[in-house]
């Protein structure tokens, strides 16, 4: 009994160790590819953003048909702060008394701003000139990928790990200052 207790147990370890965990490990690999290819993709499209001054439909296909190369589907948030000055009154109410000062403030503008620029609901062709989000020169620009779908390595992970569900694995997060507005 006990010997067949223990050839039972090694058949199992070397099923483990020949098919499953070589499969974990090539599926681990894959994410980190991805990974890789998600990381270029990301800091090639928010540099030439960041160089150019602004995003055409184009840039923005071009920037999502290299995610999609991974087989992974992503949520893609953009992030484009506009820097401006607003005088500095005594009374802000009524803009009375103003003080010599100057506030800098931020605004904002996020994937519900950009995108009906980049994709009006009519008919524009795709290089027209006004489907191109612009920005300003010492604007901030930054872009955030995460994967949405389970790849094959967090499936691995949840199994060996006996359900234990993995966060997202396919992330990048770059941004930086608008450098040019080449427009």
């Amino acid at each position: 009994m006990v010997d067949s207790l223990s050839k039972m147990l090694a058949a199992l370890l070397a099923v483990l160790l020949l098919y499953i965990y070589p499969a974990a490990e090539a599926a681990n690999r894959q994410d980190e590819l991805s990974q890789l290819t998600v990381y270029n993709a990301v800091t090639s499209f928010v540099d030439a953003v960041r160089t150019k001054g602004y995003i055409t439909p184009t840039m923005y296909n071009q920037f999502q048909n290299e995610l999609s190369l991974t087989g992974n589907t992503y949520n893609t948030e953009i992030e484009h702060l506009h820097k401006k000055y607003v005088p500095a009154y005594d009374d802000p109410a009524n803009q009375q008394g103003f003080t010599g000062e100057f506030d800098a403030v931020m605004d904002g503008y996020y994937n519900e701003q950009i995108m009906p620029v980049l994709y009006p609901d009519n008919l524009v062709p795709m290089d027209d000139p006004s489907r191109k989000y612009f920005l300003t020169s010492g604007d901030s620009f930054r872009v955030e990928v995460r994967n949405t779908n389970r790849t094959p390595g967090a499936i691995f992970q949840e199994w060996l790990h006996f359900g234990a569900e993995s966060v997202n694995r396919v992330t990048a997060n770059y941004g930086g200052m608008v450098l040019n507005e080449d427009y």
